[in-house]
C-alpha cells in the first residue's frame, strides 16, 4: 500500500493526504499528518528555546501579547502556571491571573 496509517475512527486503510491533513474517504474523518494513530506517535510541543513542554508545566511569556477583542495585554515575564497542551494552532490552554482562560502559542513562551 501507500504507507499511510489507517483511519483512527473506522480503521479504513484507504486514507489519503490532503495538504497537511489525512482524510478517510469512507467516514470523512480528518486528522493531522504529524500525529498518526498507527504508530502511536504524539506531537511534541516545544517552547521558544526548544525545551519540551508537558501538561502542568509553568511557563513565562517572552513578548507582549494583545488579547483579541479586548484592550488587555499579557505583559512580558507573566508566569502562567499549570498549562494544558492541546491540538491546533495555539498549543497551550491556560488561565492567566487578571485575564482569565485563553490559548497561547508555544513560540511565545519559555519554560520557567
Amino acid at each position: 500500500m501507500s504507507g499511510l496509517p489507517k483511519c483512527p475512527q473506522c480503521g479504513s486503510e484507504y486514507a489519503y493526504e490532503d495538504g497537511t491533513m489525512l482524510v478517510c474517504p469512507e467516514c470523512a474523518h480528518e486528522w493531522p499528518k504529524d500525529r498518526t494513530a498507527a504508530t502511536g506517535e504524539t506531537r511534541v510541543v516545544r517552547d521558544s528555546n526548544g525545551n519540551v513542554l508537558a501538561d502542568g508545566d509553568t511557563v513565562s511569556v517572552i513578548k507582549d501579547l494583545k488579547v483579541k477583542g479586548s484592550s488587555l495585554v499579557v505583559k512580558v515575564g507573566t508566569r502562567v502556571k499549570n498549562i494544558r497542551l492541546v491540538e491546533g494552532d495555539h498549543d497551550i490552554d491556560c488561565k492567566i491571573e487578571g485575564i482569565g482562560a485563553m490559548q497561547l502559542k508555544s513560540a511565545f513562551v519559555k519554560k520557567a
